[in-house]
């Protein structure tokens, strides 16, 4: 696909979320594939707010970026973290940088180990409601170019819209019950990659993409196939090995 059908293909996958089986883990990792496949980065990461205001990792497109935002969270530290609270953007931070890393230097000295150069945050927010973050690293020094910038502030923008839409048209609990769910899928998720990556002898990143490559040929949630697999209700031999 072009870039244009691409970018039209994440605002189709934001409408989406007006349906009733609205799967917020699956819709997040889409935009994760969105972003690198758009914007021409390495990895992506979505943090959102929980219930009790505090920042969550929701989705992150490899395991290595997974580690390192719960890594950023543990410490309360990084572009992510300040992006959330201050509701601003923060572009093409060179984390070889001591100047521009001074805020996070134990974030940045983590980032550089797994490999990244550069990083950027991008506020989740619609007026003045900030729900959460989306972050771009590259293992490249090499700066966000402004039409990149605006496609990635965009796709934020949409992805914001949309989960707030959701949970308008929900029930005035659905927020909290979504995100305890999501929380809680999220768990699911990791148990379901680990148990296949250990059977495979393989990488925990190989076994989330069969995984999802599964449920999309057979049509099956994603969520509800890493349950029966916990479960043991489908094997790993179920599962065709990338």
């Amino acid at each position: 696909m072009t870039r244009e059908e691409r970018l039209l293909a994440a605002v189709i996958d934001a409408v989406d979320t007006l349906v009733d089986d609205f799967d917020l883990i699956d819709f997040l990792h889409k935009l994760c594939d969105r972003c690198t496949e758009l914007l021409d980065v390495s990895a992506v990461g979505v943090m959102l707010e929980d219930p009790g205001g505090t920042l969550q990792l929701i989705a992150a497109s490899d395991e290595h970026t997974r580690l390192l935002e719960l890594f950023a969270l543990q410490h309360d530290q990084g572009p992510c973290v300040e992006c959330h609270r201050s509701g601003t953007v923060r572009l093409n931070i060179d984390l070889t940088s001591p100047e521009q890393t001074a805020p996070f230097p134990v974030f940045a000295a983590r980032a550089r180990q797994a490999g990244f150069r550069a990083t950027h945050a991008l506020p989740m927010r619609l007026r003045e409601e900030v729900i959460g973050a989306l972050n771009l690293f590259d293992t490249r020094p090499q700066d966000l170019s402004a039409a990149d910038a605006r496609v990635a502030q965009a796709l934020a923008d949409v992805a914001t819209i949309a989960i707030l839409q959701h949970r308008t048209v929900a029930h005035a609990n659905q927020r909290r019950a979504q995100m305890h769910a999501a929380l809680t899928s999220r768990v699911v998720i990791e148990q379901a990659k680990g148990i296949l990556a250990e059977r495979w002898n393989t990488d925990v990143d190989t076994a989330f993409d069969a995984v999802r490559r599964h449920a999309r040929s057979h049509r099956i949630g994603l969520i509800q196939l890493c349950r029966q697999l916990v479960d043991g209700d489908v094997g790993a031999d179920a599962i065709r090995r990338p």
